[in-house]
């Protein structure tokens, strides 16, 4: 009997292209998000979604969304060894959305500690 390879555990993590990159970003998030792509099977994000939490401007987003992605890639986050998207480019997680939006109660929502 042939031996399996041991899986890789998943992590999918995401950032908002809401401003300016900064050394926080990069010490916080994106560091180790290159040091996790060798041990793990990775899927990183720019969650702009999330972002419509407050108006935006529509062409100054879509050049941060652009901005932030090229950021991941110069501080060395692989797409060759991971996963990388842009959330809005999914259209499943609208699709997903839509599904929890209906089966969420309201009471549940006003329990959340964002609101």
């Amino acid at each position: 009997m042939a031996e399996t390879a041991e899986k890789k555990k998943v992590i999918l993590s995401g950032i908002q292209p809401t401003g300016v990159f900064t050394l926080g970003n990069y010490i916080g998030a994106i560091r180790n998000w290159v040091n996790l792509q060798e041990e793990y099977d990775c899927a990183y994000m720019i969650a702009d979604l999330h972002s419509l939490t407050v108006k935006q401007e529509p062409a100054k987003l879509r050049q941060q969304i652009l901005n932030a992605f090229a950021v991941l890639l110069a501080c060395g986050v692989d797409p060759k060894k991971s996963l990388t998207f842009i959330q809005s480019q999914v259209y499943q997680h609208a699709e997903l959305n839509w599904v929890l939006a209906f089966n969420t109660p309201f009471g549940a929502l006003l329990r959340l500690t964002q609101c």
